[in-house]
């Protein structure tokens, strides 16, 4: 399965992130261990949603989407 999924910064609630894995602990670990540069300062985060796949490009379709305009919308709607 892939993951597109959306993490929240506890430390600041304004900030999240957008992202897709294969393996959303693993991934979760990495981003709350400082090792990815977009989300290093605003840690620690939790996950807020994430929606799995079967197959990576509807995964990675998804994650385009939601970092688009309208996705952020949808986002903040459904989210």
């Amino acid at each position: 399965m892939f993951y597109t999924y959306t993490i929240i910064s506890e430390s600041n609630p304004q900030k999240r992130y957008i992202g897709f894995t294969s393996d959303i602990n693993k991934r979760l670990k990495a981003h709350n261990d400082g090792k990815c540069n977009h989300t290093s300062k605003f840690s620690p985060w939790k996950l807020k949603v994430y929606i799995a796949f079967p197959d990576k490009i509807k995964a990675l379709n998804f994650e385009k989407y939601l970092k688009s305009g309208s996705g952020h919308a949808f986002a903040n709607r459904h989210f």
